[in-house]
């Protein structure tokens, strides 16, 4: 009698105890706030979302115990080569990057050029080179934003 086991992704046990990690570094931060809370506390939300955090984790971990890696998977660093052609696909990355780069721009950049930059960008790379309408589209978007924030909420963007 064979037992057929379940199959992790390549990666996912280890970002499950990354996840438990940080559950508990976050923990550690919220009891930073005011040692011990009460109920009514600074700190006594931030405690209970950590304990959730690492509740959740726990239940992760635990419902995972029984899953196996892949057999095509040689090792770890085949199941590193296989996790990183998985999640860091090109546009994966590009959009990482530029929106790196538009949280850079928009401390030296208006929010309106920086937004508009962003978005013209992403909109370009992502209907491949079709300049006019992604500027139309953008531009569309930020007079929106403008719109809804500036002239309705009164709302100040930096």
């Amino acid at each position: 009698m064979s037992q057929k086991f379940e199959r992790v992704q390549a990666g996912e046990k280890a970002f499950d105890w990354l996840l438990m990690l940080f559950s508990i570094g976050v923990l550690v931060e919220a009891y930073r706030i005011d040692g011990i809370p009460s109920l009514n506390s600074p700190g006594s939300f931030p405690v209970g979302l950590a304990l959730v955090m690492i509740a959740s984790s726990a239940v992760i971990l635990f419902s995972h115990r029984h899953k196996r890696r892949d057999p095509r998977i040689r090792d770890a660093r085949h199941e590193f080569q296989v996790f990183w052609k998985e999640h860091f696909q090109p546009h994966i990355v590009v959009f990482t990057l530029v929106a790196v780069a538009y949280l850079v721009a928009i401390v030296w950049f208006s929010f309106y050029v920086s937004t508009f930059l962003f978005l013209a960008l992403l909109f370009i790379y992502y209907r491949q080179g079709r300049v006019i309408s992604s500027l139309v589209i953008a531009g569309g978007s930020l007079a929106v934003i403008y719109v809804l924030f500036t002239l309705v909420f009164r709302v100040y963007l930096p």
